[in-house]
């Protein structure tokens, strides 16, 4: 069964893999034979995730562009046909947030917001399909959250990009299944990754803790599993779907 889990062979692109989420995912990938393309807007930062799965006996490169800039995002996927001549793997992890209530937010903000979290996705997911529609294989990983699901105060802006992203994904599968192309997403609850610990005061982990039937926050490693399988072969018949990784929280909340 270890071979529907092997990625020898594969090219895997993981935007905002610098840190937190981006970094478990890429170095998961590189652990089980992929070619990890490390993404953010800091090369310095992309390097530093580069030497440590290269360190573990991985393989991966620095590939630092910002998800919002088209001409760079051109270039990059550009680059990765001419270096590599594929992609078989695409994860849109990078993401913003805006934590507003309604009569305060900034519709230059806000729109900043979608240019990043959604329309970039779609940028990239469709420069990625055709790279992948050579192979008639491939795999479109969204990076959604609970957030596209559960509405609360003074989240509007995050809320309806990840809720989008959830329409985009199962929107994309449809496209692209045709070309042996399958596009899903995660969805995670309350993780302690470097962005949000300095939001995990005690109670904070309290209330998460309360509504979430595993009873706590979930650490960075544990969307290793869930991300793999859906960039694997174990996936193959998985399409157009948001995996909630959230303990529970959305179905218990």
């Amino acid at each position: 069964m270890n071979h529907l889990f092997n990625l020898e062979g594969r090219v895997a692109l993981v935007t905002g893999a610098s840190q937190g989420l981006g970094r478990v995912m890429a170095e998961t990938f590189a652990a089980v034979g992929a070619l990890v393309l490390v993404n953010s807007r800091s090369a310095e930062r992309c390097r530093n995730v580069v030497d440590a799965i290269r360190a573990q006996g991985g393989r991966a490169e620095v590939l630092a562009f910002d998800v919002a800039d088209r001409q760079g995002v051109a270039a990059a996927m550009a680059a990765i046909d001419g270096e590599h001549g594929r992609l078989d793997i695409l994860v849109n992890n990078v993401g913003i947030r805006l934590r507003q209530g309604v009569e305060t937010i900034d519709l230059d903000e806000f729109n900043h917001l979608f240019q990043v979290d959604v329309l970039a996705a779609f940028d990239l997911s469709r420069r990625a399909a055709a790279l992948m529609g050579r192979n008639r294989w491939g795999r479109i990983i969204m990076m959604s959250s609970m957030a596209g699901q559960i509405a609360g105060r003074g989240n509007l802006p995050y809320a309806t990009a990840k809720g989008g992203m959830d329409g985009m994904t199962r929107a994309l599968a449809a496209e692209y299944g045709q070309f042996g192309i399958t596009c899903n997403a995660l969805a995670p609850g309350g993780f302690a990754t470097e962005y949000n610990l300095p939001t995990l005061t005690p109670e904070n982990r309290a209330r998460i803790a309360a509504r979430t039937p595993l009873g706590r926050v979930g650490e960075p490693g544990e969307i290793a599993g869930p991300a793999l399988f859906l960039a694997s072969e174990a996936a193959s018949y998985v399409t157009g779907v948001t995996l909630n990784v959230d303990g529970g929280t959305v179905n218990y909340f």
